[in-house]
């Protein structure tokens, strides 16, 4: 089945070429940009369309990769057209298949589908792709569709419920996004111990990696060390005097982390007592 991709910025073109590597066809590319649609279709080797109706006659799959805010926009000027059992995917983290509203009086079947993936880089972010885990939710006959396109080219797919795609997407960003917030703030405290920046990032690569490492190999529970997880309160009351002259949301966000890692903490040695250190960090 012929594809289609409406949107050709980071995510279209990633995914477009994606698919091209695997020898899955694809129609092209529409976008409001005309330029972006030729550039997208350049580096695919596919073509570019005019209008979305020569897209959409064109493709049994049409994949909507624009920004979240015009996914219904784009939608809204589908529903005029003359759609015939087609395929309509968008690729919000955050949005659900509910997006496309009268979707159940039409001849198509929708369904969202995300890749758990950063697209950094709309040339070379496709490279990645091949292991992606990817997560599908909406119509049954778009959900299979499109969970046996990226099964057939060895992603794993997950099927979700679309009333929790804010919770999965919550999830993502704490694990992308938010931890880039702990990283700056841990380098920010080396720079107040004499580090400048780059020394920061370079001496703790090792610990940021190797950590990351133990998670995914030992869980959370197996991978968790340092003060909280023994038990050391002195240790932890040192942490939270020392940052209290410099930046209060430093010590509010290192209590709060420290709530979350003694609860972990309980988990893994059940026969210690945390209550001391959870008055603490709760203080």
């Amino acid at each position: 089945m012929k594809i289609g991709i409406i949107g050709a910025g980071r995510v279209g073109c990633s995914i477009g070429k994606y698919l091209r590597t695997k020898d899955i066809e694809l129609a092209g590319y529409y976008d409001v940009d005309s330029a972006a649609a030729k550039e997208a279709a350049e580096f695919t080797r596919t073509e570019s369309f005019d209008s979305l109706k020569q897209l959409a006659d064109q493709s049994q799959i049409i994949f909507i990769t624009t920004p979240d805010s015009f996914i219904i926009p784009v939608w809204e000027q589908l529903k005029e057209l003359s759609l015939r059992n087609q395929i309509i995917c968008h690729c919000s983290g955050a949005l659900s298949s509910d997006s496309f509203s009268g979707r159940e009086s039409m001849s198509v079947s929708c369904c969202s589908i995300h890749p758990m993936l950063p697209f950094s880089n709309k040339f070379s972010s496709y490279e990645q792709l091949n292991k992606a885990f990817f997560t599908v939710e909406g119509q049954d006959a778009a959900v299979e569709a499109i969970s046996g396109l990226f099964c057939s080219i060895g992603n794993e797919v997950c099927r979700i419920d679309g009333a929790k795609k804010a919770k999965y997407h919550a999830a993502a960003s704490i694990l992308s996004n938010q931890v880039i917030a702990v990283l700056d703030m841990g380098y920010t405290l080396l720079e107040d111990c004499g580090f400048t920046r780059d020394e920061a990032v370079r001496a703790t690569g090792q610990l940021v990696m190797r950590n990351i490492e133990n998670v995914l190999e030992a869980g959370c529970d197996g991978a968790l060390t340092g003060p909280i997880e023994r038990n050391d309160i002195e240790t932890v009351k040192k942490h939270i005097a020392c940052m209290q002259n410099d930046d209060s949301d430093d010590v509010r966000l290192y209590k709060m982390l420290g709530v979350k890692l003694a609860n972990i903490a309980k988990k893994k040695n059940p026969d210690k007592d945390y209550t001391q250190i959870m008055e603490l960090l709760r203080g």
